[in-house]
């Protein structure tokens, strides 16, 4: 019989179940060596390339709360944007005579442009101060001006808005956060020899207080005082910043606007979800209404929208958005009854010197804005 089909025997009987044994043994001591660690230490998160904070304020040791979060966008500097709007119809209804003047049209050209810009005052980690500056334009030009005096007091009128706000982020620990901002401008259709800062003057204001959850996830509860649903008026808000992924994020300043983002990569963003925005201007007629010469026009309008931003140059980005506004309201008012508005008195259509109903319309706006450049991130995240 061959001999590795022999059975052992002797000494070699014993030896193999014995240095099985030692081997078991063995193992189970070198097992017994190794300790895992209890609990479990991973890495801290790392900002996307996309996050404008220094490293310090996002990483694992967050010392300073903020409200803003991993993957969104980068901080705007100076913004540059147009928008313009498809035809649309209007009605109105004139309530300054008897009977009333009932008369409709379609509005050819609605154009809005703006320019903003915001600089750090103040940008130390427990405190932070933001001075912003903005100029917008807006005009109306009808089909035929000619069928109602409102139409011709708003044809071709170059409505403008000069502001300036101070914002306060204030971190208190790595968990609690405070925003406060203040802000006024000059609504109208005002030239430089007529300005009237009594009569155009428009302030607004927020205070937000915040969670930090962690460097993904922000919230905060506040109020507002502004004109997002036309006229002035305090209305509470909810702030949700929170990314769930490296892909995807939403970004919240509810009621005023809800937005889904998607973080392509590190140069390209997408979003949508929708905004309100509410618009306040004081005019002056060139064609009385009642005896009037002024009017203060009211409007909000509800926009759902696709956005996508992509960076051109390390410092230079270019956004492209399109959607669909609705107009809510878009009313006038005389400024006795503006006045009862604003203290609750009154109120319903019997204010209201001309009541008109727009149609929704399809828009397009085009942005180009500055950012901080990146090597200047790098730097102080060092």
């Amino acid at each position: 019989m061959p001999f590795f089909c022999s059975r052992p025997h002797g000494f070699f009987s014993y030896l193999i179940p014995v240095a099985a044994t030692a081997l078991v043994l063995a193992g189970g001591a070198a097992r017994a060596q190794v300790k895992p660690s209890s609990p479990t230490v991973y890495p801290p998160p790392a900002p996307l390339i996309t996050d404008t904070l220094a490293a310090n304020q996002v990483g694992a040791a967050q010392r300073y709360a903020v409200p803003s979060v991993i993957g969104m966008g980068p901080s705007k500097g100076v913004v540059a944007h147009i928008e313009g709007l498809a035809n649309f119809n209007i009605k109105s209804d004139l309530r300054d005579r008897e009977p009333n003047e009932k008369t409709e049209n379609t509005v050819v050209k609605n154009r809005r442009a703006f320019i903003k810009a915001y600089a750090p005052l103040l940008n130390r980690p427990r405190l932070k101060l933001i001075l912003g500056v903005n100029y917008d334009r807006e005009e109306f030009k009808f089909e035929d001006p000619n069928r109602s005096v409102f139409y011709r007091d708003l044809e071709d009128k170059g409505l403008k808005t000069l502001g300036a706000q101070l914002a306060v982020i204030r971190p208190i620990d790595e968990v609690h956060w405070y925003l406060a901002r203040v802000k006024g401008e000059l609504n109208g259709d005002y030239t430089s020899s007529e300005l009237s800062v009594s009569d155009y003057l428009k302030m607004s204001g927020e205070f937000i207080y915040g969670w930090k959850r962690s460097p993904s996830y922000a919230w905060g509860v506040g109020a507002q005082l502004g004109y997002t649903f036309g006229r002035q008026s305090l209305y509470p808000v909810i702030l949700y910043n929170r990314t769930f992924n490296p892909r995807w994020g939403v970004e919240a300043l509810f009621p005023a606007r809800v937005t889904l983002r998607r973080n392509v990569d590190s140069k390209t963003l997408f979003f949508g979800g929708y905004t309100v925005d509410g618009l306040n201007y004081n005019i002056k007629l060139r064609e009385p209404l009642r005896e009037l010469q002024t009017l203060i026009i009211r409007q909000t309008e509800l926009k759902f929208r696709l956005r996508a931003e992509r960076e051109i140059y390390d410092f230079l980005w270019v956004g492209l958005e399109g959607g669909y506004r609705y107009n809510y309201s878009f009313n006038a008012f005389d400024e006795d009854s503006n006045r009862r508005n604003l203290f609750g008195i009154g109120g319903g259509n019997r204010d209201k010197t001309v009541v008109n109903t727009l149609g929704g319309a399809p828009y397009l706006s085009v942005e180009v804005f500055l950012v901080p450049p990146r090597k200047l991130l790098n730097k102080i995240s060092k």
